[in-house]
């Protein structure tokens, strides 16, 4: 019970943060909005650590990599799996958002003007190449460093992280000082989140106050929607993809075995703390060790099909919200770069997501906070979906690698 209180504390406290503005806000109604400065000032912390937690990160984890010693095959093989399952996943979202609103708009008229930014449309006619250019690229430094410039700044900061990587030995005192600045940024992170439950709280409070109940209701709606969706995609397709890659002796180890890292990512809500035994799992199942170590290691990095529907569900919520008109193909584009860029993000890589898909979209970045309640209330199951589809994945990993009679030769070496 301590174990798992120390894991969930912050996420149990946000929740709870979240009903009891609710409450105040459906009491209290246009009086709440008196706590709405509060709300505003964890907003303001949020924004301003955005740029240099974008730079500092992505440039750092760049920096560090190092070849893996792996056959080419089996990586070709894990990023094949991850490509196809990771669509997959952004389509199951998408269906399910498709089939139920999320949240009613029709009686928020005023959240553009409640949420102190406007949604400008370009009604400048602009070359799709010179859009190109334009948005992964600045023409004066100092313009990088500014939110409305974050596809050119995530560009730049991967460049340098390459820079580094190619300087090797002479790059690491420039690594070593960026490094040092981001675990600084991390521990400012962590100060931020002490007062994220008291700013989530005013936030909500003033937000139902303004809005009624509506707004409310579109969060409880979210996380009902996205637990028992996230459920079904556990049971059915995780089974699926057991069965294609070792039919029926596939399923049947699959799910004597999967039971594990599934308690253990709702326990800790942690991908990372989840990969020895979910590693051991996929062995346990019948994939070589190989396969498991490195399928499970990048998966946790590169692979998450909770986040990739979590994404699609703040995408349609925003969406909904707003009363936009946004295409299929763009929302799948969005989802995928937004969770695939910053997933090797250990912390703050939810918000640097979230205002790509905000920023992406078009939206107000003042709407952040909406989108870091859904992270919030969704994460548990998520992180089931993030941990389970790297179990999943390495066996469709081994069928592709080792054979359809993977399973059989891995029977035989242990009897041997």
């Amino acid at each position: 019970m301590k174990n798992i209180w120390k894991n969930y504390w912050s996420t149990i406290v946000m929740v709870l943060a979240i009903i009891l503005g609710s409450i105040v806000g459906i009491i209290f109604k246009d009086k709440a909005k008196v706590l709405e400065p509060f709300g505003t000032l964890f907003l303001n912390l949020l924004l301003t650590i955005i740029i240099p937690l974008i730079f500092l990160t992505i440039t750092t984890s760049i920096g560090k990599m190092k070849q893996p010693k792996r056959i080419g095959k089996i990586l070709i093989c894990i990023f094949g799996v991850f490509i196809v399952t990771s669509l997959i996943s952004v389509f199951y979202g998408l269906v399910v958002t498709k089939s139920f609103k999320l949240i009613n708009s029709n009686h928020i008229a005023n959240i553009k003007e409640v949420l102190t930014e406007t949604v400008e449309e370009s009604t400048e006619s602009v070359n799709y190449l010179e859009r190109t250019v334009s948005t992964l690229s600045v023409g004066d430094f100092p313009q990088l460093f500014t939110k409305s410039n974050l596809i050119a700044l995530i560009t730049f900061s991967i460049l340098v992280g390459i820079s580094i990587n190619m300087a090797k030995e002479k790059g690491k005192g420039f690594l070593d000082v960026l490094d040092s600045a981001n675990n600084v940024l991390n521990n400012l992170i962590k100060i931020i989140m002490y007062y994220a439950p008291i700013g989530i709280f005013c936030y909500v409070a003033a937000l139902v106050g303004t809005f009624g109940k509506e707004i409310a209701l579109g969060y409880g709606k979210t996380f009902i929607i996205y637990t028992i969706f996230a459920l079904l995609f556990y049971a059915i397709f995780y089974t699926l993809y057991a069965f294609i890659a070792g039919g029926k002796e596939g399923v049947i180890r699959y799910w004597k075995n999967i039971i594990p890292p599934s308690l253990t990512a709702i326990s800790t809500c942690s991908s990372a703390a989840s990969i020895p035994v979910n590693a051991k799992c996929a062995q346990n199942i019948g994939v070589s060790e190989d396969i498991a170590n490195t399928t499970v290691t990048l998966g946790t990095s590169f692979h998450k099909d909770g986040s990739i529907i979590g994404s699609v569900f703040k995408i349609m919520f925003l969406v909904y919200l707003f009363n936009a008109d946004v295409s299929i193909f763009k929302i799948i584009g969005i989802a995928l770069v937004a969770t695939l860029l910053v997933t090797a993000v250990p912390i703050g890589g939810g918000t640097i997501s979230e205002t790509l898909i905000i920023t992406l979209l078009g939206f107000p970045l003042s709407s952040l906070m909406m989108l870091t309640i859904i992270a919030t209330i969704i994460d548990p199951p998520a992180t089931l979906l993030n941990v389970v589809g790297d179990s999943a994945s390495s066996m469709l990993v081994a069928r592709l690698v080792d054979g359809k009679n993977w399973l059989k030769q891995k029977t035989k070496k242990r009897t041997a």
